[in-house]
């Protein structure tokens, strides 16, 4: 199984930038998928961004496109969620993932928080 540890949250102005990192210990990393969702208080957990194994492939959330890239170092056993452009809608807990493919990130790290200012 793989833990994960999230780290980089904190408080910033809109239209700012924040960059998200998730170190993972465990099994062979590059044998997972990994992706970030976040929750907002009294909200559902929403999907953010997805990587494959290779970084080959990368998925993203609607209300994120253009404006959040993810990426991950195989060797450092990281992956990155840079944020740019940051909305006061994109404020709540980021949890990084990892799992078998991108459409099943079943492990979940617990979480950092991130907090937008108007």
């Amino acid at each position: 199984q793989v833990q994960l540890v999230e780290s980089g949250g904190g408080l910033v102005q809109a239209g700012a930038s924040l960059r998200l990192s998730c170190e993972a210990s465990g099994r062979r990393f590059s044998t997972y998928a990994m992706g970030w969702f976040r929750q907002a208080p009294g909200k559902e957990r929403e999907f953010v961004a997805a990587i494959s194994q290779s970084g080959g492939a990368r998925l993203y959330g609607d209300s994120v496109k253009g404006r959040f890239s993810i990426s991950r170092d195989n060797a450092k056993n990281t992956v990155l969620l840079q944020m740019n452009s940051l909305k006061p809608e994109d404020a709540g807990v980021y949890r990084c993932a990892a799992g078998v493919t991108t459409s099943a990130l079943n492990f979940l790290g617990q979480g950092t928080q991130v907090t937008v200012s108007s």
